[in-house]
């Protein structure tokens, strides 16, 4: 049987397709969403172009007939602009202030009244991505979703970049006597993507194992190209920062994604590896290092000064891992460095997208706080001879619109796992300090 959807403003805020996402079904805008993404169309970020995209869309549909009266969609499903289901009444004594949020509940709580004098009733579904709209539907016994169209894999089945196999001990010893294994002699019941990395354990419980990488066509095991030699004076900790700077390290992968909780040591790795390829090694013409302006917490306003003071704060996680890579000793080294070292480069994501940047190391951090759309704008713009790398943590985000299963990194690392041209690793073990592992555990 149909459904009849209502929609809230964030779900159209989040992704400006979604009156698609419905198949067959009924999609009701409430009057109140569309005054909320009015308020929101002259914003000079994600937000505000997604309001324009919006408006466009229901500006276009408008050729095929009232919005208020219905117009079919593409997949056959109906979408209104609903203006006649509005009474508060019923809503006055459970919540009493007229909020936009209570607004759009009454919408739905209407139509599921209205339905349940039908003698076939259709389900009357409320979608937001606003976990208290939904308890709030909840309440007043009606069915509420989270919009989940966008959505790859759940949080549990996210790609992590290696696997653990336990194998007979003679498997391990032919691959150390030959230096490869074929993937097919492993007789896998699933398929080992490029690049991969494979943790191969002795069956019978010893302690003997091997570290090995899928080959780029993914019929083969190969050992690590790289040695376990520091790099820039950093060297790997885990198995997983050698897995990162194995993939950071090859000028063969022109994306790499980083995923793991603060103290991983990803920005680290990754401004080491930069560091290598830029200044010792000249395999890029310049390092570029960028990271959204998002604030934790509440903003701090405007900041005065020319543009490399306003950066400043949004900037300074990066400044300190520079500082312990060059080592300094006083403040302001680091400023005379970089302005001697031409070829490194710190910028706002602001600053970067609309370019094109072929032959650099281009890296970008918190990349979990992007919109999927965002990050299709800065991976599209790397030109020839450019390696990327995005890393972040997912479950620290900051975005508004955004959770740990629909930002911009996620959906990078799951839609280019299968391609030759990207590799991930997801590490866990923090490095940092004692006291930082301990409180991303606890806290």
């Amino acid at each position: 049987m149909k459904k009849i959807y209502v929609l809230d403003t964030n779900v159209l805020l989040h992704d400006p397709n979604a009156v698609y996402s419905f198949d067959d079904n009924e999609v009701i805008i409430p009057a109140a969403v569309l005054e909320e993404i009015d308020s929101k169309k002259r914003n000079a970020d994600e937000v505000g172009r997604n309001a324009r995209y919006v408006s466009r869309l229901l500006d276009g549909l408008r050729d095929q007939g009232r919005l208020h009266d219905g117009v079919i969609l593409e997949r056959g499903g109906l979408l209104k602009v609903e203006l006649n289901h509005r009474s508060f009444s019923r809503l006055q004594e459970t919540f009493g202030v007229m909020t936009n949020d209570n607004r759009i509940l009454a919408v739905a709580l209407n139509y599921h009244l209205e339905e349940q004098e039908k003698p076939e009733p259709k389900q009357v579904v409320i979608v937001s991505k606003d976990t208290l709209v939904r308890i709030k539907a909840d309440v007043l016994g009606l069915i509420a979703e989270d919009y989940l169209s966008d959505r790859l894999a759940p949080v549990s089945d996210f790609y992590t970049g290696y696997s653990t196999i336990t194998v007979h001990p003679s498997i391990i010893d032919h691959f150390y006597s030959c230096r490869m294994l074929s993937v097919e002699s492993l007789q896998l019941q699933v398929r080992l993507l490029p690049h991969e990395f494979i943790i191969l354990k002795d069956e019978l419980g010893t302690s003997k194992s091997a570290l090995l990488k899928v080959s780029t066509d993914g019929q083969k095991l190969e050992p690590l190209y790289l040695s376990n030699e520091p790099v820039w004076g950093i060297g790997a900790r885990n198995t997983q920062q050698r897995m990162a700077l194995e993939l950071l390290l090859n000028d063969d992968i022109p994306l790499v994604t980083l995923s793991g909780r603060a103290g991983t040591g990803k920005t680290l790795l990754a401004l080491a590896a930069g560091l290598m390829k830029v200044e010792d090694e000249h395999r890029y013409k310049k390092l570029l290092i960028g990271r959204p302006v998002v604030p934790v917490g509440k903003d701090i306003g405007y900041l005065p000064g020319e543009k490399e003071e306003k950066l400043r704060p949004w900037m300074q996680p990066i400044y300190d891992n520079l500082e312990y890579l060059f080592d300094t000793k006083k403040n302001g080294d680091i400023e005379k460095i970089l302005a001697g070292l031409s070829s490194i480069q710190v910028e706002a994501l602001t600053y970067i997208r609309g370019r094109s940047i072929p032959g650099q190391f281009i890296i970008i951090d918190e990349a979990q706080n992007l919109t999927r759309h965002e990050v299709k704008t800065i991976i599209s713009r790397v030109g020839e001879g450019s390696k990327i790398v995005l890393m972040g943590d997912p479950e620290q985000i900051d975005h508004p619109y955004l959770d740990a299963e629909s930002n911009g990194l996620t959906y990078a690392i799951e839609r280019f796992k299968q391609e030759n041209v990207s590799g991930h690793v997801t590490l866990f073990r923090g490095e940092r300090s004692h006291l930082a592992q301990l409180a991303s555990n606890l806290l």
